[in-house]
């Protein structure tokens, strides 16, 4: 995402035989707005491949929190406290062990961080990764969101009024294909976790495709899941792992749109 610093200056002008309201431009300003604005680098390179988790998180909730009076004065503060405990909290999950130099992971970091503007896609490389670590991953973001609900929250709803009160998130596996000098990623497995992330009213989801959970998940972690089957907007059916309470507390028409695999 790039900004955009072209400014004209407004001006009356006749056009078609009448004053006309416009904005004058310098030509060479005017030429200034193109691709490159993007930030992407240059766009004709080939793409690279990479086999990644996607994982979407999203703030339930945060265009209401938006529309509340003189969002200018809570947003920011919001968004900058939130964005901190973001990535305090993955670190936090990651770490197996601190030493004085160094930390032992239960993962790689992810190499791709993108705000969304009610939320943050990560993606991590799994090309060299066991099935282990990307459980491992798995875990880590379940905890995330627990901890948004049960430490994040009720510390900022004391600092701003009426934040967004759930973290949710999607995950999925798949290629991913660099735009430009690897700026920025496209691929089906991030439009899969953006659609799970908003899938019911659920908050944590991920697809079964890539996640052999049964043999390399904790048992602890494991049996909070089940798999249903599900039909995905503009994808089509798809497997997925979620949580058995959320399931369960879901209204009887919501049920439906799960399916046994």
């Amino acid at each position: 995402m790039g900004k955009i610093k072209i400014r004209g200056k407004p001006a009356i002008r006749t056009i078609g035989g009448k004053p006309r309201d416009v904005i004058l431009l310098d030509n060479k300003d005017f030429e200034k707005f193109n691709p490159p604005v993007l930030g992407l680098g240059d766009i004709s390179l080939p793409a690279k491949e990479v086999e990644a988790l996607a994982a979407v998180f999203d703030l339930s909730g945060f265009t209401d929190f938006c529309s509340k009076v003189d969002p200018h004065l809570s947003v920011p503060k919001y968004l900058s406290r939130f964005l901190d405990w973001l990535f305090d909290a993955i670190r936090l999950e990651l770490t197996a062990k601190s030493y004085p130099k160094s930390k032992a992971l239960w993962a790689e970091v992810p190499f791709l961080a993108k705000f969304l503007g009610d939320g943050v896609l990560f993606l991590w490389n799994t090309s060299n990764m066991t099935e282990i670590r990307i459980c491992n991953i798995v875990v880590s973001l379940l905890e995330i969101c627990r901890a948004y609900r049960n430490t994040f929250y009720p510390k900022i709803k004391t600092v701003v009024s009426s934040p967004p009160k759930v973290l949710r998130c999607g995950i999925a596996r798949g290629r991913v294909c660099s735009v430009g000098n690897e700026q920025d990623y496209v691929g089906p497995c991030i439009n899969i976790a953006s659609r799970l992330q908003k899938l019911s009213l659920l908050t944590f989801c991920f697809s079964q495709r890539g996640f052999d959970i049964e043999q390399y998940m904790e048992e602890a972690y494991r049996r909070d899941f089940i798999e249903k089957r599900i039909t995905l907007p503009g994808i089509g059916e798809e497997l997925v792992w979620i949580r058995k309470e959320e399931f369960k507390k879901l209204p009887k028409e919501e049920k439906k749109l799960f399916r046994e695999p």
